[in-house]
């Protein structure tokens, strides 16, 4: 599809925006969703690509904000889901489903004794967070400057500092959105990326009122900057030794690894959340950890931490994520990362060619573009390299009318088993045109 096509006021798309802002604030109830001057929406998706309501097709490297490694319509989870929809979809009465998805994620990871289901990453995180608070017996959690953690306030402040109000880099302040719970910033360290003697200093000082670190080991909303050597080992050896719960969040960077990112690190942390591709398309979410830390969810020797909920442990989702994860073995994820290398060197070749200054980051079947010189450390230094770069408001709009799908919210994507070269090809190309249509070069 053209751009000016894609613009125009009388598409199909365009009618259901209008319909969706008389009923929905903004039109929608997901904000990644939101793109100018208005969305394309979605009519069906098969394999790694999408068709819209104007009969458009494209190949999709967004896939759900992660959630979709197999791609769209896989035809074992489709069978599977199918299969358990005809027995019900819903019960006050445990299945054998959430025993069967449980069992299987805790022979993969190493972190998970135990696990407990939830409906979405945000409630994981939530959930992991209470359990280090009744483990511990304290109030704190420490988090990293400009990480999305979902929407659970204490998770959410700092995720969206900026130079005017982020404080000095050895003491960042704590920022919360107005919606926020008033005064929770007490209860909030804020700790700087890829600085462990910065952190080292900042847990100590505050080691006897701290519950838990919480971290994503490649963190998308930091351009999946990697850790540098000898950092996660530092947090990891420091909450140990200070009796401080280490949470891993895994809800997007568990794709990476078969047994996630916290093996393909090397460290086992005390705690983590999960969601994204264990639900199979459907909404879901995890926390698993060490028995001993698990137990404040055990209602027999009397909870510490109540945890209801309708849909957890939903069959439906459960049967989607068994058959996904099941089909996910590990020659999947050596073939998912092969790919992945492929398309980020093959990404820097190309820009290499055009004469662009460019970083690529990434791992396994997930990538980043930064178009910038410098190759950022922290999150401070990757916000100047972002402001100080090319404009590129509109890549999604361009990505579209060259057949992909992206997401809005920079040059981020991820990869699902139906793709092969090709559609790495594809994307190549598309993005050499769109770089070129936004006149970066």
């Amino acid at each position: 599809m053209e751009l000016a096509a894609y613009l125009d006021q009388q598409s199909q798309s365009k009618r259901l925006y209008d319909r969706a802002l008389a009923v929905m604030p903004g039109g929608n109830s997901r904000h990644t969703i939101v793109m100018e001057p208005y969305p394309v929406y979605a009519q069906s998706g098969h394999g790694c690509r999408v068709t819209d309501v104007e009969g458009e097709e494209r190949i999709d490297f967004i896939n759900n904000y992660t959630a979709l490694i197999r791609g769209h319509s896989d035809p074992d989870v489709t069978a599977a889901v199918s299969k358990v929809i005809h027995k019900g979809t819903a019960f006050s009465l445990p299945t054998e489903y959430d025993i069967q998805l449980a069992e299987l994620l805790v022979d993969r990871i190493p972190a998970a004794e135990q696990v407990r289901f939830c409906n979405s990453g945000s409630e994981a995180v939530l959930l992991a967070i209470r359990a280090a608070r009744a483990y511990t017996g304290r109030s704190k959690i420490a988090k990293f400057e400009g990480c999305y953690h979902g929407i659970y306030d204490y998770a959410q402040a700092s995720d969206s500092s900026r130079p005017g109000n982020w404080g000095a880099l050895d003491s960042p302040q704590t920022t919360l959105e107005t919606s926020m719970v008033p005064n929770l910033g007490k209860d909030v360290v804020t700790l700087p990326w890829n600085r462990p003697e910065i952190c080292a200093q900042l847990i100590e000082d505050c080691a006897d009122e701290l519950a838990a670190v919480l971290i994503d080991p490649l963190p998308a909303a930091l351009g999946l900057l990697s850790p540098v050597e000898g950092f996660l080992e530092t947090l990891r050896e420091l909450t140990r030794e200070l009796g401080v719960v280490l949470i891993f969040d895994e809800v997007m960077s568990f794709r990476i690894d078969y047994r996630g990112a916290g093996h393909a690190n090397g460290i086992t942390p005390d705690l983590m959340s999960m969601g994204k591709i264990i639900g199979g398309g459907f909404p879901v979410g995890a926390v698993a950890g060490s028995t001993a830390i698990m137990s404040v969810f055990d209602h027999r020797p009397g909870e510490k931490v109540h945890h209801g909920g309708t849909y957890n442990g939903n069959p439906v989702t459960m049967a989607a994520g068994y058959e996904t994860m099941r089909l996910m073995t590990q020659n999947e994820y050596i073939r998912l990362g092969e790919l992945g290398d492929t398309l980020r060197a093959n990404l820097s070749e190309m820009l290499k060619r055009r004469g662009v200054q460019h970083q690529v980051a990434g791992r396994g079947s997930m990538f980043c573009l930064l178009l910038s010189a410098h190759q950022p450390v922290d999150f401070r230094e990757l916000i100047k390299c972002r402001e100080s770069g090319p404009e590129l408001t509109g890549l999604d709009r361009e990505m579209l009318s060259h057949g992909i799908l992206l997401g809005s919210r920079g040059l981020f994507g991820v990869l699902s088993t139906p793709m092969g070269e090709a559609e790495i090809d594809q994307f190549i190309d598309a993005l050499d045109q769109s770089l070129k249509a936004l006149r970066v070069y």
